[in-house]
C-alpha cells in the first residue's frame, strides 16, 4: 500500500520520498507457539499410517520428560501408538498455510526419550500451495513434496536426539510471494505397537520469523507532517538569511 498524499506545498526533497516509499512485500505471519495447550486449534492432523493407531499428535507428559520450556507438560509429541501392531507409520502435523518468501525462517526444539530403545524419524515438510493434501497412504506425501529436513532417516539407533535439540530451516529458492504450508511428518517403517522400531518423538518452542525483502516501510502520517514542518521552516530560514544580507 502507497500512502497517497498531494504535494503542491511539499518540498521536492519530501515529495520524492512519498514516490518511492513502500510498505514490505508481505510475508509470512510471525509465530511463536510453546504448545501451552496442545496441538492448536487451526493446525491439521493426518494419520496415514497403516495399520492406524489409536493416537496421532498429542499434549506432552511430563512423565516422560519436561518441556524445553513453560510449564513441564508445554508440548506436543507422536509416539508408536500412531499405528496398530506392526505398521509403517506416517503421522502428519499441518500448520496453517500463510504467505512465505524466500528467507523467512521456521526453528523448533525436538527430542525423543532418553536411553530409547527404538529408532526414530521425523520430516520437515513444504507445500508450494498449501492446504492439507498429504494424499491416503502411508508413502504418499500429497502436495508436501519439497522435504526441508529429515532427523534420523535411516532410523538407526541412538541417533534421533535424547535432550532438546534445535533445528533451524530457511526458505530458499521461492519464486516470489507463495501461499504455502510447513507440515512434520512422523515417519518409521516398521514401527507400531509391535514393530521394532518408533518410540516418541516430541515439539516445543516454534517459531516462524517473516523477513522482509528490501522495501523500506512507509512512514506515519505523523511523521509525513513532522517532516513537511521541519523542511518548511529550513527553507523559511534560509529566505530570511538571504533578505538579510
Amino acid at each position: 500500500m502507497t500512502v497517497s498524499i498531494k504535494s503542491a506545498f511539499l518540498p521536492l526533497a519530501l515529495t520524492a520520498a512519498l514516490s518511492f516509499g513502500a510498505v514490505g512485500t508481505a510475508s509470512a505471519d510471525a509465530l511463536t507457539e510453546n504448545f501451552d495447550n496442545g496441538v492448536p486449534a487451526d493446525w491439521t492432523i493426518v494419520n496415514n499410517s497403516i495399520p492406524e493407531g489409536g493416537t496421532s499428535w498429542f499434549q506432552g507428559s511430563a512423565a516422560q520428560f519436561p518441556a524445553q520450556a513453560g510449564a513441564d507438560n508445554s508440548f506436543i509429541a507422536a509416539n508408536y501408538n500412531s499405528g496398530s501392531g506392526l505398521a509403517n507409520l506416517s503421522t502428519w502435523l499441518i500448520l496453517p498455510t500463510s504467505t512465505y518468501v524466500n528467507g523467512d525462517t521456521l526453528s523448533f526444539y525436538t527430542r525423543t526419550a532418553a536411553e530409547s530403545l527404538y529408532p526414530d524419524n521425523l520430516e520437515v515438510r513444504f507445500s508450494t500451495v498449501g492446504g492439507t493434501d498429504v494424499g491416503t497412504d502411508d508413502t504418499s506425501v500429497g502436495t508436501f513434496s519439497t522435504l526441508l529436513l529429515s532427523i534420523n532417516p535411516d532410523e538407526t539407533f541412538g541417533t534421533y536426539p535424547e535432550a532438546w535439540t534445535q533445528y533451524s530451516l530457511t526458505l530458499s529458492g521461492l519464486t516470489g510471494a507463495t501461499n504455502g504450508a510447513f507440515a512434520f511428518r512422523y515417519v518409521v517403517a516398521e514401527g507400531g505397537t509391535d514393530g521394532i522400531k518408533s518410540n516418541y518423538v516430541a515439539l516445543d518452542s516454534l517459531n516462524i520469523t517473516s523477513t522482509a525483502t528490501g522495501i523500506s516501510p512507509v512512514p506515519e502520517m505523523e511523521t509525513y507532517l513532522m517532516m513537511a514542518a521541519g523542511l518548511g521552516l529550513v527553507g523559511w530560514m534560509r529566505k530570511r538569511k538571504a533578505r538579510a544580507a
